[in-house]
């Protein structure tokens, strides 16, 4: 057991191996599920947006965007996928600020626990919200016509992608989260990186529509790889020739080294962020 310290000084974190760092992390990601239940308000919006994007596109501009090759549905959807899960993935970034700003990271810190538990918490429960966003857009999208045309264990590929690839891009966002002044300032920088990266991309036109400058972003965009991905596992590829680019080439090994880059940068730096405020 720890013993009790000083008023106001962190207690010491225990050290009993991988048993009480995985105990700690469920405990916060229990917390943060709790607390979604108990505002179901943020369940409810989180889940409505995606669902006005999927009857927007599809229901009112659908009929004047064609795709050379399939229907415009099925080219949307895992465009609005992909959106959904990188904007979902914001909640760990406004959260992260708003636990700051209310001064539960202070209570934390007295706790006897792992210093990434907070971290692993929070990036997880916000994984399990984006699983939920996932069931309910996919079911809307089935409501307005959308199919997979591939097999059962390519379109599980497809969801564990999107979902895998939220959950790393996750921590992206709780490093800003805990790198501003505000949680009010979170929602301006965030949406200054999520709205080039979703819409100048191939999510919801073919690349090769837009203009030059725009074009050559949307190739490199690892959303552009994302959303090719989805397509390819989900089958709802157009006729149109891929651009002659490595990324969306290989699309899945793309967004797969990608993943794969973000956990290995940005959970370290996350977990020094957090311990450095931990330890004001």
């Amino acid at each position: 057991m720890t013993a009790l310290t000083e008023p106001g000084r962190a207690r010491p974190r225990e050290t009993s191996g991988f048993s009480s760092w995985f105990s700690d992390g469920w405990a916060v990601t229990k917390r943060n599920l709790i607390k979604i239940k108990r505002s179901p308000d943020m369940l409810i919006f989180a889940v409505l947006q995606p669902i006005m994007f999927v009857l927007l596109f599809s229901q009112v501009y659908g009929g004047a965007i064609a795709v050379k090759g399939t229907d415009y549905t099925q080219f949307l959807m895992a465009g609005i996928f992909a959106q959904t899960v990188v904007f979902g993935s914001t909640f760990s970034g406004s959260a992260m600020a708003q636990d700051l700003k209310n001064g539960i990271i202070d209570r934390f810190r007295t706790l006897p626990m792992s210093s990434s538990a907070v971290l692993i918490g929070r990036t997880n429960s916000d994984l399990v919200l984006n699983a939920i966003s996932m069931v309910i857009m996919m079911a809307t999208g089935v409501a307005v016509g959308w199919r997979v045309n591939t097999s059962p264990m390519e379109f599980l590929g497809g969801v564990g992608l999107l979902l895998l690839f939220s959950y790393a891009f996750s921590w992206v966002m709780a490093l800003l989260g805990m790198s501003v002044k505000s949680p009010e300032t979170i929602n301006n920088a965030s949406f200054m990186i999520l709205f080039p990266l979703t819409f100048v991309s191939n999510a919801f036109v073919p690349s090769s529509t837009l203009p030059t400058v725009l074009r050559v972003f949307a190739l490199w965009n690892p959303v552009s790889s994302l959303v090719q991905a989805a397509r390819e596992l989900f089958g709802n590829e157009g006729a149109e020739p891929l651009p002659d680019i490595w990324t969306l080439q290989n699309a899945l090994p793309t967004v797969l080294i990608g993943i794969a880059v973000m956990l290995v940068v940005f959970v370290p730096l996350c977990i020094r962020r957090y311990e450095s405020i931990s330890s004001r």
